[in-house]
């Protein structure tokens, strides 16, 4: 499992903030000077913050989470996998609901619009429908992180990677 460690906070208007976020993550703005000139344009207050950690490794479960605010909501998504076995949770006003649930290997990709295609493409280009080696597996994380990377601002060029051995059914309560 990897994650970006990209974290953007938006301020002003909320037309304005929509817009730039729109234009952020439909994939129209295509680099970090791109996104600060259109924020300045729209007079987005705009803070970029390479820190935050969004995938970990608790007790043999790797856990990934995404979120996401529109004006006063706050959504978070949280994956939760061990060997062959994932969750996935949603989490709105305080309240935890499991969305998905399955087993097998496959990748299960969140995030916006733009990351999700690039690494869909990946996917595609990097992964044989007969499927692969844990190695082949780990090519097309990587080969997505880059290239999500470099294809917006919206994440990171550094990235968090965490595996996991434990086999079983992710427990799927608040923490994991």
């Amino acid at each position: 499992m990897a994650g970006d460690r990209r974290e953007i906070f938006f301020s002003g208007d909320d037309s304005a903030t929509g817009r730039l976020e729109e234009e952020l993550y439909s994939g129209e703005i295509r680099d970090e000077e791109g996104l600060f000139r259109r924020a300045g344009e729209l007079g987005v207050g705009l803070f970029v913050h390479d820190g935050k950690c969004k995938v970990t490794e608790r007790n043999g479960v790797l856990v990934g989470e995404v979120s996401e605010s529109e004006g006063e909501q706050k959504r978070t998504r949280r994956l939760l996998v061990t060997a062959g076995t994932y969750a996935i949770r949603e989490i709105r006003e305080g309240k935890e609901v499991e969305v998905a649930r399955g087993q097998a290997s496959r990748f299960i990709v969140l995030g916006n619009r733009v990351t999700r295609e690039v690494a869909n493409r990946c996917i595609r280009s990097c992964w044989k429908e007969t499927g692969g080696s844990p190695a082949d597996a780990l090519r097309v994380i990587l080969v997505t992180m880059e290239e999500a990377a470099a294809a917006t601002p919206s994440v990171s060029r550094g990235y968090t990677l965490v595996q996991t051995t434990r086999c079983g059914a992710p427990k799927t309560g608040p923490g994991g």
